[in-house]
C-alpha cells in the first residue's frame, strides 16, 4: 500500500495538470514582474507575456528546466532593451528543455537571446532586431545557442547583429529552418558544431548569407555533417560593419555561402543570386594558429543542384577586382581558394569552379587561377540525426 501511494504521488507530481501559467502583462514595473516570473517558474510552467511593449532596463535570465516562455506574437509582444543599463544580453537561458516562442527582443546592448549549455532548446517565431539598422555598436548575436545538444530554430527573424544574426556554436544536432536573417554581418552561422540542417531559410542583405566555420583554440571542435539545403541566399550586399578583430570582420561583402575549414558539408538545392563576391566560397582558415589538433582545410564538400543567378560582379575580397578584371570583369559564382589539394575533395554538379591555387599564408598575388569541374563521384556516407519528438511538438 505504501509503495502504491508513493508511486501515485510521483505520477501526480508529473501530470501536466499541475503546470501553471504565470501571466505578465505590459505596464509599470515590467522589469521586476517579468524577472520574478522567470525566477518563480517551476518545470512544466509557462511564463505568458502579454501583448504590448515592455520597456526593460536590465537583462533577463532563466535557469529552470522545462519552462516555456510565450508571448502573443513576434510583432505584438516586444521586449525593448533600448534603456538597458548593462552591456549583457537581453535574455540568457542556462537550463534544459526550454521553449522560447512568439515574442520579440529589440535593441539589447549585448546579444539578443543567448542560451548556454541549454539542451533540447526550441526557438519558435521569435524576432530579434536592432531597430537603428546595421551598426558596429549593435549586439554581436541575435539568437545565440552555444555548447548545447539538440537545438531547434524555427520561424525566427533577426536583423542588425554586428556578428551573426542566427548563430549556433560548439553544439550538436541542430535544425535551423523557415527563418529570415537580414542586415547582419553574417546571416546564419554554424560554428564548431556538428550534425546540422540549415533548410528553407532566407538570408538577404547581410554581408555574408550563410557561414559554416570550424575555428581553432575553442573548447569544442566541429564534428561536421552540416547540410545547407533549399535556402534563398540572395542580394547579400551590406558593407561589413563588424568591430575590428572579429572573425567575421574578414567576410567580404557580397558573400552567399562560405564554408571554411569544416568537414562533410553539403550545399545543395539552394537559390543563390545577387551576391557580388561569390554565391559559394570554399576556403581554408588562413590565420596563424597554435592548436595542434586543428585542421585548417575544408574536407569532403558537396555542391550540387544549386540554382545560380548573377554573382561575382563586385568582389570585395583582397585582390578580387584585379582577379575579376583578368577573367573578363566578373568572378564565377563558385570558387575555392585552392588550398589543400586532393585532401579537400569537392564533389557535385555545380561548376565549373574557379580554383585559385593558393597555399596557406599566401596572398592573392600568388594565385594561379584555373577553372575546374567538380568530381561527380559519390560523396562519403552522410550521418543523419533526429531531434527528440517533444521538440517538434513544442514547435507546432
Amino acid at each position: 500500500m505504501l509503495r502504491f501511494c508513493a508511486l501515485a504521488a510521483v505520477l501526480l507530481a508529473a501530470t501536466p495538470a499541475l503546470a501553471r501559467d504565470l501571466v505578465v502583462e505590459a505596464g509599470p514595473n515590467a522589469q521586476e514582474r517579468l524577472q520574478s516570473a522567470l525566477l518563480d517558474a517551476r518545470p512544466g510552467d509557462t511564463v505568458r507575456i502579454g501583448a504590448g511593449r515592455f520597456e526593460l532596463t536590465d537583462g533577463l535570465s532563466l535557469d529552470v528546466n522545462g519552462v516555456t516562455v510565450r508571448g502573443a506574437g513576434a510583432e505584438r509582444t516586444v521586449l525593448s532593451f533600448k534603456g538597458q543599463l548593462g552591456a549583457g544580453e537581453g535574455l540568457l537561458v542556462t537550463s534544459d528543455d526550454v521553449v522560447l516562442r512568439d515574442f520579440a527582443v529589440e535593441d539589447s546592448k549585448g546579444d539578443g537571446i543567448k542560451s548556454k549549455g541549454a539542451d533540447r532548446i526550441v526557438y519558435k517565431n521569435v524576432r530579434v532586431e536592432w531597430t537603428g539598422g546595421p551598426k558596429a555598436t549593435n549586439g554581436a548575436y541575435g539568437v545565440y545557442p552555444v555548447e548545447s545538444e539538440d537545438v531547434l530554430i524555427d520561424g525566427v527573424t533577426v536583423k542588425g547583429a554586428s556578428d551573426a544574426g542566427i548563430y549556433v556554436g560548439q553544439s550538436n544536432r541542430i535544425v535551423v529552418r523557415n527563418s529570415t536573417a537580414m542586415y547582419n554581418v553574417a546571416g546564419i552561422e554554424i560554428e564548431n558544431s556538428g550534425y546540422a540542417e540549415v533548410t528553407n531559410n532566407l538570408a538577404t542583405h547581410n554581408t555574408g548569407g550563410i557561414l559554416v566555420f570550424d575555428l581553432p583554440a575553442l573548447p569544442r571542435r566541429g564534428a561536421g555533417y552540416v547540410l545547407v539545403r533549399g535556402n534563398r541566399v540572395v542580394d547579400n550586399d551590406t558593407p561589413n560593419f563588424a568591430p575590428p578583430g572579429n572573425t567575421v570582420a574578414t567576410v567580404p561583402t557580397g558573400t552567399g555561402v562560405l564554408v571554411m575549414a569544416e568537414n562533410d558539408v553539403g550545399v545543395t538545392g539552394n537559390e543563390l543570386s545577387g551576391n557580388g563576391t561569390a554565391n559559394i566560397m570554399v576556403v581554408a582558415y588562413r590565420q596563424p594558429f597554435e592548436d595542434k589538433g586543428y585542421d585548417p582545410y575544408p574536407r569532403n564538400i558537396r555542391l550540387a543542384g544549386n540554382k545560380h543567378g548573377r554573382a561575382g560582379f563586385a568582389p570585395a575580397m583582397p585582390g578580387g577586382k584585379e582577379l575579376a578584371a583578368a577573367l573578363g570583369g566578373t568572378l564565377p559564382p563558385v570558387f575555392w581558394d585552392g588550398t589543400g589539394g586532393d585532401k579537400v575533395r569537392l564533389v557535385g554538379d555545380d561548376g565549373p569552379v574557379l580554383a585559385l591555387g593558393l597555399a596557406l599564408g599566401a596572398g592573392i598575388e600568388t594565385a594561379k587561377p584555373q577553372m575546374i569541374k567538380l568530381d561527380n563521384a559519390a560523396p562519403p556516407p552522410w550521418r543523419t540525426f533526429k531531434l527528440p519528438a517533444a521538440m517538434e511538438v513544442a514547435a507546432k
